[in-house]
Formats: C-alpha cells, structure tokens, sequence
C-alpha cells in the first residue's frame, strides 16, 4: 500500500473513531452507546495500526512503538464498548493506561509538530490520571466527571492534530 493510501484510511480512521467517540459518550442508550463506541474502537485500532506501519517505513521507531501501544489500549476500551459502564472499568483503566503511555512515546521525540505533541501530553496526563484511579480500585468508568470525561475532547484535538500532521508531512513509501 503507498504511503498516501495508508495516511488517507489512517486519517479516516482517525476522524471516525473521534467523531463517534464523542457521540457515544453523549448517546441517550447504553446500545447506541455501545455501538458508537464499537466504531470508534475499530476505527482507532485500525488508524493506530496504520500509522504504526507510516512512522516505522519513515524511521520513526520511537513514534510508531507509540502508536501500536496506543493500539493495544484501544483494543482493550473496544472489549468494553458494550459493557456496563461500572463492570468495563477495570479493562478501562487497563486500556486507558496503555492509551497514555503510548500517546507519551508519540509525543516525547521531536517528530510531530510542537503544538500536536503538547496536546499528546496533555491527553496523556489526562487519560494516566483515570488509569491510576482505577488500577487502585476507586469507583471510575468511562463517563466519571471530570476526569477520564474531560480527557476524551484532549484526546480528539490530539488525534486531529495527528491528521493535520499526516497531510503536512510527506508520506511513507512502500
């Protein structure tokens, strides 16, 4: 697949996975909720996988670790899409944890623009901060105010400011 292609379904991917992210977060049934947030899982696993391949062909090692670690935490948040808020936390913060970890290792090296990976660390701290709470034992899940609610519009910045990234940057090659 040329570089182009695989930036183009990332950032659909992207794009997707934000926009229903959100929605599901403000759905008014826990099944809508739960297939919202089945799309954006997909989506972003699939974005996360694809931009894994960009960085790595570009020789951005340390990035593109970011994004599959990123990946493996979206596939934990995704097992829970349909599950009751309260019994999906624990996978939640097991998710969101690797969500943070991997939005650090996208962000610390000097590859994407300043702005991008300041948001990046932003939404980390953000999603890192839930992710403790919940591996103590506390009583959070995805919808807990403030905090991991207020995280998820960081994190949408975030990833479109991944997109603007990809379609400023030339793309990988085969």
């Amino acid at each position: 697949m040329k570089g182009l292609e695989l930036n183009s379904i990332a950032s659909v991917g992207l794009v997707l996975g934000g926009a229903t992210g959100i929605a599901g977060t403000f759905a008014p049934s826990a099944a809508l909720r739960g297939l919202l947030w089945g799309i954006d899982g997909t989506s972003l696993t699939i974005a996360a996988v694809l931009l894994t391949l960009s960085f790595l062909r570009a020789g951005h090692d340390l990035v593109a670790g970011g994004f599959l670690v990123f990946a493996f935490g979206q596939c934990l948040v995704l097992a829970t899409a349909a599950m009751p808020l309260d019994a999906g936390a624990p996978i939640l913060g097991a998710g969101a944890a690797l969500w943070a970890a991997g939005l650090v290792l996208v962000s610390f090296p000097r590859t994407l623009p300043l702005f991008v990976r300041l948001l990046g660390l932003a939404a980390a701290l953000l999603l890192g901060i839930p992710a403790v709470r919940i591996l103590l034992g506390e009583p959070v899940n995805a919808l807990t105010q403030p905090l991991p609610f207020n995280a998820y519009p960081v994190l949408v910045a975030t990833m479109l400011g991944w997109v603007w990234t990809l379609w400023k940057r030339p793309p990988a090659t085969d």
